[in-house]
C-alpha cells in the first residue's frame, strides 16, 4: 500500500453534485492498493496513520497524533499513486492491484481505523470525485508499506 498524507484543516470529497465525504482538522489520506496488498498491510498502515505525531502541540511541536486532536480522516482511493512514469508519455498503472483486489482493501483500511476510533470519511472507489482541501503547514508525508 502507499498512502500520501496531507495535514489537513478541512477537506472533503463530492461525486458529481454529492458530498460522499468529509472533515475538519486531520488526516486527507490519497490510497493506492498494490497486487501483493494484504490485511497486514491494511493493519500497519491504519496504525501508522492514526498514531503519527505530526499535529503541533502547545509548543508548536509535531508531538500529537490525530486522535490526540480529535480530527478526523478522510479516505480517498488513488490508484494513480502506482503510476509508472518512466518509459514514454504516457503513465502505466500495471502496479496498482486490480479493483476486485483494491476496493475491498480500501474498505477494510478505512474500518481498521474505525476500530481504533479515529472518525473516517471516504470517497467512492472508481468514481471521478472532486478533492478539496485547506492543507495545514503544508505537512505532508509519502507512506509505503514495508513488504
Amino acid at each position: 500500500m502507499r498512502a500520501v498524507l496531507q495535514r489537513v484543516r478541512h477537506a472533503r470529497v463530492t461525486v458529481g453534485d454529492e458530498p460522499t465525504g468529509e472533515i475538519s482538522r486531520g488526516w486527507l489520506v490519497l490510497l493506492g492498493v498494490g497486487p501483493g496488498d494484504t490485511q497486514k498491510s491494511v493493519d500497519w498502515l491504519a496504525d501508522k496513520v492514526a498514531n503519527l505525531r505530526a499535529f503541533e502541540d502547545a509548543a508548536g511541536k509535531m508531538n500529537l497524533s490525530v486522535q490526540d486532536v480529535s480530527g478526523g480522516v478522510l479516505v480517498v482511493s488513488q490508484f494513480t499513486l502506482y503510476g509508472d512514469c518512466l518509459k514514454g508519455r504516457r503513465p502505466s498503472f500495471t502496479g496498482a492491484a486490480p479493483p476486485a483486489v483494491a476496493e475491498p482493501l480500501y474498505e477494510a483500511f478505512a474500518t481498521a481505523l474505525k476500530m481504533l476510533g479515529v472518525p473516517v470519511a471516504t470517497g467512492r472507489f472508481c468514481a471521478d470525485m472532486l478533492v478539496e482541501l485547506a492543507n495545514d503547514g503544508p505537512v505532508t508525508f509519502v507512506l509505503d508499506v514495508p513488504v
